[in-house]
């Protein structure tokens, strides 16, 4: 069994549809798969036979840690439950809200059209940094979509807009309320030191958190053996996924992340 427990689709941030992310998936050998869009569920309901793939449930919650945005993962959840459909709404409340206040810096910086470019981009009035970064580049506004984090939508950039998110207690509060789990996703990418990067799995932990992505697309040994390590001491279950989302990209490609560490306990073990 091959499960990738972490991809995305047009539905929010990713390229591919989810017909289409299906399709690439199964080409991968993968038998088990997590569809988690940014603070949306949208994606089920465009996929009527997932064909020989098992697909369980997912969102990807965005949230802070004080100052720090991070993001928590809901995997085997009721996508129709009263709780994930309240925290779809909020944060797609949020999202218009802060696709508003990004638009507004980004114009004082001179690029047109902004908050309709990136909308039209992402096919939805709730657009991501991804799609302004994609709408800076064909306005010839930057030259690629790593300049526009750069200079513009990266941490602490004029384009990052966080504070209006739910609370991490709020957001896991409704996946396990959708009967999911709640799992910290690529811990190792908020850049934090070592003891600050346990007192977030600890504080996760406090909050109702159940399990550490342990694995995130291509990473280095050292990486996954400190976060197996943090999901033993903790007694929480280890996820892995890709993070996928579009083609093009080896070092996220479905199916396609660094070995997963032995001695942690799958969170598919009690689903």
């Amino acid at each position: 069994m091959l499960f990738d427990l972490h991809c995305h689709t047009t539905a929010s941030d990713g390229e591919l549809s989810p017909g289409e992310l299906l399709a690439r998936a199964a080409s991968q050998g993968v038998s088990h798969l997590a569809i988690t869009d940014h603070d949306s569920v949208a994606a089920y309901g465009a996929i009527a036979d997932p064909g020989g793939l098992t697909l369980i449930p997912g969102v990807e919650f965005s949230t802070t840690w004080g100052r720090l945005g991070v993001h928590v993962l809901g995997l085997n959840i009721d996508p129709h439950s009263p709780a994930i459909r309240e925290g779809v709404m909020h944060q797609g409340n949020a999202r218009r809200e802060r696709a508003a206040r990004i638009a507004e810096r980004l114009e004082k910086y001179g690029l047109k059209d902004a908050l309709a470019g990136a909308c039209r981009i992402a096919g939805s009035d709730t657009p991501g940094r991804p799609h302004f970064a994609r709408h800076m580049v064909a306005s010839g506004f930057v030259r690629h979509e790593r300049e526009a984090f750069k200079k513009y939508l990266g941490a602490g950039k004029p384009g990052d807009i966080r504070q209006h998110w739910a609370s991490p207690e709020q957001v896991i509060a409704w996946i396990r309320g959708a009967g999911g789990t709640a799992v910290l996703a690529h811990p190792a990418k908020y850049g934090l030191t070592r003891n600050r990067l346990i007192a977030l799995a600890e504080t996760f932990k406090a909050w109702g958190g159940e399990g550490l992505e342990v694995v995130s697309g291509v990473q280095v040994p050292a990486v996954t053996r400190d976060l197996a390590a943090l999901c033993q001491r903790l007694d929480l279950c280890a996820t892995w996924g890709s993070d996928f989302h579009r083609p093009g990209q080896p070092w996220a490609e479905l199916g396609r992340y660094s070995t997963p560490p032995e001695g942690v306990r799958p969170a598919w073990e009690h689903w």
